[in-house]
């Protein structure tokens, strides 16, 4: 007697995946076919059931006509909630930190959570996750130097992902707010300079990790830089910043007890890096740092900030469409984190973070094709440019077409000298306090400069080098 099928572990995250990807829902055929041969048509059928029957899928329609869609998540309140699509076991971890917290069991860091896992043998994704991600996450420029694909779409990036990080934090800066302050330098009105202080953090981080270039790596510096950006001015203690805590923290409405002993946070938060920096596949290993670093709480504050930037680091080094948790529910990453810390299981965070890079990987795809191709005489020349740019800037000199010329003529062949000439002329015109550390400038380089050539003065000159060209 033939012994009957197995349903794979894996079918219901697929059926909720390839469903949620569908506004208009499935029929039972499309679905067959998208999944394959891994369970059998009758099966399928007796699966989507027991879900309608569960009220993880809804159906609509008659027969061979039915059609399965997710259902709307209500909360609470009994109104419909933002929430992500989640499988069977995401939605067992959210019942379960959504329990009132004296039915909570307090615990504390379970160091055997980061001993057990094997860096390239253990896996907090499957493959069939890993290679959906990849399929989705691919941009073209696979053969192109490190960081090319976010320096394409950079002036995205940093509004986005500074937005949506901020406001995973409570930030009430609009998209709008963050574009005016990010792009223009104009902080938002009525804001408190808190949120003001953050958003800039965020970009300031951004541009030093992309700017890295093949530098850019898991290792114990890079990490603590990341801290040090984003928490500047935020911490009660300046020299927190960067640095790892040697207090005990807490974490709001969680039961929940972090590492109170700084030696052993020094030697989880080294391993964590080492596991990280070991593993090769580049979504799982963004995955690891998005569960471990906020696990860890290796600082006394901005442990998720650092966590969100450091889960780009691998997408950024093999030129993947980024991570910028553009519309992620926050109270669906923050129960998937309480699900980490309360019982080890990253099963919630998986899905929220499955759902954000589908969201990502969509607005990308979208923005580099409105964008077109990347300047390649800007991308030839990038390195020159900030050289250029800086010694100009650091040397308190004026942006007239002598001194930049001056500057140029023994980086860049004389064909080319006119052209990049031109474009300098252009940067430096452009050149304001939300946008100067693109060019590796520090903010005291950038008020000195300023001071010595004010805005108007800088215009008036642009006005005089630009009749000259003309002329």
């Amino acid at each position: 007697m033939p012994r009957p099928r197995k349903r794979p572990t894996n079918v219901d995250d697929q059926l909720f995946r390839l469903i949620g990807n569908a506004p208009k829902g499935l029929r039972i055929e499309e679905l067959s076919g998208l999944i394959g041969e891994e369970i059998s048509r009758r099966s399928l059928q007796r699966r989507l059931s027991e879900l309608v029957d569960l009220e993880r899928l809804i159906s609509e329609g008659r027969g061979r006509s039915t059609r399965y869609f997710l259902p709307n998540v209500v909360g609470e309140a009994g109104v419909e909630e933002s929430y992500v699509r989640l499988s069977p076991s995401g939605a067992d971890v959210r019942q379960l930190v959504r329990r009132p917290q004296t039915e909570r069991t307090p615990v504390g860091y379970n160091r055997e959570f980061l001993d057990e896992y094997r860096p390239n043998e253990s896996s907090h994704l499957t493959p069939e996750t890993i290679a959906y991600l990849t399929r989705i996450g691919t941009t073209g420029n696979a053969a192109r130097p490190v960081g090319t694909h976010a320096r394409h779409i950079l002036n995205r990036l940093l509004v986005d992902l500074s937005w949506a990080s901020s406001r995973l934090e409570g930030n009430t800066y609009s998209l709008l707010d963050t574009q005016r302050l990010i792009e223009f330098g104009e902080a938002a009105q009525g804001k408190d300079a808190t949120e003001t202080q953050m958003v800039l953090n965020h970009k300031a981080a951004i541009e030093f990790m992309v700017e890295l270039k093949e530098e850019l790596v898991f290792n114990r510096q890079i990490i603590l830089n990341f801290h040090a950006i984003l928490s500047d001015n935020l911490l009660a203690d300046p020299t927190a910043s960067g640095r790892l805590r040697r207090m005990g923290v807490a974490i709001t409405n969680s039961v929940y007890h972090p590492l109170d002993v700084p030696q052993i946070i020094e030697e989880c938060y080294q391993q964590v890096v080492d596991t990280a920096a070991a593993i090769r596949n580049p979504f799982e290993q963004s995955f690891f740092a998005m569960i471990h670093l906020p696990y860890l709480q290796p600082f006394e504050d901005v442990n998720k900030r650092v966590s969100r930037l450091a889960a780009n680091i691998p997408l950024i080094r093999q030129n993947l469409s980024p991570l910028s948790f553009i519309d992620v529910p926050e109270r669906a990453y923050v129960e998937g984190l309480l699900g980490v810390y309360e019982l080890n299981r990253v099963d919630l965070l998986r899905d929220v973070f499955v759902w954000a890079y589908e969201r990502s990987a969509k607005h990308y795809a979208a923005v580099r094709q409105s964008l077109g191709e990347p300047d390649k005489f800007r991308l030839k020349f990038r390195n020159e440019i900030t050289n250029v740019i800086g010694e100009i800037v650091k040397g308190g000199a004026a942006p007239t077409m002598e001194e930049i010329t001056r500057q140029a003529r023994e980086l860049v062949p004389p064909e080319y000298l006119d052209d990049f000439v031109r474009m300098i002329t252009k940067d430096l015109e452009n050149l304001h306090d939300g946008n100067f550390a693109r060019f590796s400038l520090r903010p005291s380089e950038y008020r000195a400069w300023r001071e010595l050539h004010p805005r108007r003065e800088v215009e008036s000159s642009n006005e005089t080098l630009t009749q000259d060209r003309s002329s």
